[in-house]
């Protein structure tokens, strides 16, 4: 390689891991021998030399969640353009699968972690700090935790949605949320709509909360059970556009008609939130910005900067089709005109 290039081995190996430190007809010259001669870096030997692997990890809660593959598709692009590859691992909402896999990328020599969320085995972060590993978690911003994070605030998000809905004249309001253990975004933002509600002299009933998985089938079931208890509520907040599908499903079976029988709201603003019928009012979230600051903030610390710990990202509130003041409401505003 070296002959082939017209230079030192050393200046070779300048040339493909430290390209600024050589001049650009030398680093032509070596690109030019590589292609010509086909060859590969040995990368294991260098990691062993160097003690650097260029791995990141990411562990995220499942990969059957499309919000989470845009950040991590985010994620990717960045540290690849910084050169670094990328490792992904799911904990399935299970706080001890995600130290076990924790684990394992640390021991597979990831250099850096994003996570999601805020509350994690304290084990974990024990591990990441006794291995010296920076990680930033996603999904989350809460800078009085003492983690570094790159989010949104999510309880603050939730009070949007609900004071929107308060705005519109709803004073009966169902949640369909994901389950809440091992997830603090669905705690906050249970909590979010909660103190928004009380704040108007409101109460967010127990009743009018049901957990279910991220699938469109357990929106379907979610709806049908608070629909089940009496009364329906006049508008249902879903924190996830998946679980929103569900319910609109359930209520075409039976006859509701959205938004006139009942007002439903998504969190996350997919790509088929606009396309669906009603098209659904939903939280905007910036998922893919979150991948790439985090990306941002892993690189930062890898080069040794000491880059911002807490970063805020903003939710922007996306009204379609799926909301309108409650029925007897409208019908009363209709009967004064």
């Amino acid at each position: 390689m070296a002959r082939a290039a017209a230079c030192s081995s050393a200046t070779v190996s300048r040339a493909l891991n430290s390209p600024e430190k050589v001049s650009p007809g030398i680093r032509a010259r070596v690109i030019s021998a590589v292609n010509e001669l086909g060859f590969t870096p040995n990368n294991a030997a260098r990691a062993l030399r160097s003690r650097r692997t260029r791995i990141c990890g990411a562990v995220i809660p499942t990969l059957n969640h499309a919000i989470y593959a845009r950040a991590v598709n985010a994620l990717e692009e960045r540290l690849g353009g910084a050169g670094y590859s990328l490792i992904v691992a799911t904990s399935e909402y299970d706080s001890a699968r995600e130290l076990r896999q924790t684990r394992l990328l640390v021991e597979r020599g990831a250099e850096a972690i994003m996570l999601v969320g805020d509350s994690h085995d304290g084990r974990l972060y024990e591990l990441l700090q006794t291995h010296n590993v920076p990680y930033v978690n996603i999904y989350v911003f809460n800078p009085r935790s003492g983690h570094p994070c790159v989010g949104f605030d999510n309880k603050r998000a939730a009070r949007q949605i609900t004071e929107f809905l308060i705005l519109l004249g709803h004073r009966d309001v169902g949640v369909i949320a994901g389950l809440a253990t091992d997830n603090d975004r669905v705690m906050q933002r249970v909590l979010g709509a909660r103190e928004a509600l009380a704040e108007q002299g409101m109460v967010l009933r127990a009743e009018r909360v049901v957990e279910e998985p991220y699938t469109i089938d357990a929106g379907y079931d979610g709806m049908r059970t608070l629909l089940a208890c009496g009364t329906p509520p006049t508008a249902v907040i879903c924190f996830s556009d998946v679980l929103a599908v569900g319910a609109l499903a359930y209520c075409e079976d039976i006859g509701m008609a959205v938004p006139r029988d009942i007002s439903i709201v998504g969190f996350d603003n997919l790509e088929y939130a606009a396309h669906v019928r009603p098209a659904l009012t939903t939280m905007e979230v910036p998922t893919s910005e979150m991948g790439r600051q985090a990306a941002d903030y892993l690189i930062g610390r890898l080069k040794g900067d000491r880059p911002k710990d807490a970063r805020e990202l903003e939710t922007k509130l996306i009204v379609r089709a799926t909301t309108h003041p409650p029925r007897r409401q409208a019908l009363e505003h209709s009967s004064s005109i």
